[in-house]
C-alpha cells in the first residue's frame, strides 16, 4: 500500500467529518510553495519565469506555519521552484511534522544527498522526487543531462537511511506506453513507495508549448500504461479513482479548492496551477473566488487539464460517496477495454484572459516599497506568536 494505513484513515476520517458537517468546499492537501526559485529550468514548467526579484522572495517559517493554521488540511506537499534552496526548510519540515502533518517535500533530487542529514525519518514525512521517466526520457524533460542519475542514486541513499520515497511522473505528448510502463517496473524496483502521475499542465509561460497532451490522448496513454501494468504491483500515492479518471472511465469535474495553493504572492487563485489573482487570506480564497468560472468546460485555458491538483479531491469525495466504487476499483484496476466516458463539452467555455505581467507589476512595487503581504491567524501559544519549532510542537501537544 503506497499510503500508510494509519495516514489513509486519518484523511478518510478528516474527510467524512467534512461530509458530516455539511462543508461544501475543503482542503484536502495544502499546496506550500515557499519560493519560486530553481535550480533547474524545465521546458514544460511555467513557475520560474519572473524577475529574479520576485525569485529571491521566500516565505517564512511563520508564514509557512501561519498558512497551516489557515487552511488546516491533513496533508502538506511543499513544492517550488525547488524547496531545498529555501535556508529554513528543515525548520518548516519539522514544525509541521510536529502539528502531525503529513508532509510530502518536492524535489528534483540535486540537493537531496547534501541537504539529507537535515531531516528525519518520520511516518508523517516522505520524500517526492521528481522524475518523468527513464533516463533519457527525464533529462529531455529537465533539459539538462544527468539529471536522472544524481536523483536515483539520492532516491537509494534516503531509502537506505530510512526514509519514505515516493516519485512525482509528469507525462507529456510523445510518451511511449511501454517505456512508461518499464520505468514504473525501474522505480518499484528500486524500493519507491509510491508513484504519482499525471499529464502536465500547459502553463502559459512554459518555453515549450508543443509537448502537452490534450484531454482525449491523456486518457488513452494512460489506458495503455494501465493495461500495460494489469498483474503487476505498482503502488501509486493516488486514489484508485483518479487513475480511474485518467484512463477516461469518470466524467468528473475540477475540485480546485480540494488543493490550495499559498506562494509568496499570496493564496493563488484558482489553483496551483493556474495564476488568475491572488487573496490575503485563506477564508477570501474560499469564501470570493469564483469557482464556478473555472474547470474544463467552463474556461479555456482549464480545457485540456487532468491533473491531480484539481481532480485529485473530486475522486476523494467520489470514494465517500461510493465506497463500493472504489473497492472495486482498486481491487481490479482502471478500466482498458470499455469505452470511455464522454467528454465534458466546450461549447460555452469562456475565452482565457491574461494578467501576468499585471500581477508582476504589482508584485515588484511591493517588493520595492517593503509591503508585506496581509497575513491570516497567527499559531499562538500561551497567548503569544509561535516563532520557534518547539513552540509548534507545544501547540500541536
Amino acid at each position: 500500500m503506497a499510503v500508510p494505513l494509519m495516514q489513509a484513515v486519518r484523511v478518510g476520517r478528516y474527510v467524512v467529518k467534512q461530509h458530516l458537517t455539511g462543508r461544501k468546499r475543503y482542503p484536502l492537501v495544502l499546496m506550500l510553495e515557499p519560493l519560486f526559485r530553481c535550480n533547474l529550468a524545465c521546458a514544460g514548467c511555467g513557475k520560474i519565469d519572473y524577475p529574479a526579484q520576485i525569485l529571491n522572495q521566500r516565505l517564512s517559517l511563520q508564514e509557512c506555519l501561519d498558512a497551516d493554521t489557515e487552511a488546516g488540511a491533513p496533508v502538506i506537499a511543499i513544492a517550488g521552484g525547488e524547496p531545498l534552496l529555501h535556508k529554513e526548510m528543515p525548520q518548516i519540515v519539522k514544525g509541521l511534522i510536529g502539528r502531525k502533518k503529513y508532509v510530502y517535500l518536492c524535489t528534483n533530487g540535486l540537493l537531496l544527498e547534501k541537504k539529507l542529514d537535515d531531516y528525519e525519518p518520520s511516518p508523517f514525512f516522505s520524500w517526492d522526487v521528481h522524475l518523468d521517466g527513464d533516463q533519457l526520457m527525464h533529462d529531455a524533460s529537465v533539459c539538462q543531462e544527468g539529471v536522472f542519475e544524481r536523483a536515483t542514486a539520492a532516491i537509494r541513499l534516503a531509502k537506505s537511511r530510512g526514509f519514505r520515497v515516493s516519485i512525482n511522473c509528469t507525462l507529456f505528448d510523445g510518451a511511449v506506453p511501454e517505456r512508461v510502463a518499464a520505468f514504473f517496473d525501474e522505480v518499484m524496483a528500486m524500493g519507491v513507495d509510491g508513484i504519482m502521475t499525471a499529464p502536465g499542465y500547459a502553463y502559459e509561460r512554459a518555453p515549450d508549448q508543443a509537448h502537452f497532451l490534450n484531454r482525449q490522448k491523456t486518457k488513452q496513454l494512460f489506458r495503455d500504461i494501465f493495461r500495460l501494468g494489469k498483474g503487476k504491483k505498482w503502488r501509486f500515492t493516488q486514489s484508485p479513482l483518479f487513475l480511474n479518471f485518467l484512463a477516461g472511465n469518470e466524467n468528473y469535474h475540477c475540485t480546485p479548492w480540494g488543493k490550495p495553493l499559498r506562494t509568496v504572492f499570496g493564496w493563488q487563485r484558482p489553483c496551483y496551477l493556474l495564476g488568475e489573482g491572488y487573496a490575503k487570506t485563506f477564508k477570501e480564497l474560499m469564501d470570493d473566488t469564483a469557482w464556478e468560472q473555472y474547470g474544463t468546460g467552463a474556461y479555456e485555458k482549464c480545457a485540456d487539464c487532468m491533473v491531480h491538483s484539481g481532480y485529485e479531491s473530486t475522486a476523494v469525495m467520489d470514494a465517500v460517496a461510493r465506497p463500493w466504487h472504489i473497492a472495486k476499483v482498486a481491487l481490479f484496476g482502471p478500466e482498458t477495454e470499455k469505452p470511455m466516458v464522454p467528454e465534458i463539452s466546450l461549447a460555452n467555455q469562456r475565452p482565457a484572459e491574461y494578467g501576468y505581467e499585471e500581477q508582476v507589476q504589482q508584485q515588484m512595487e511591493r517588493i520595492s516599497t517593503g509591503a508585506k503581504p496581509a497575513r491570516g491567524p497567527r499559531v499562538r501559544v500561551n497567548g503569544r506568536p509561535a516563532n520557534t519549532v518547539s513552540d509548534v510542537a507545544d501547540a500541536a501537544d
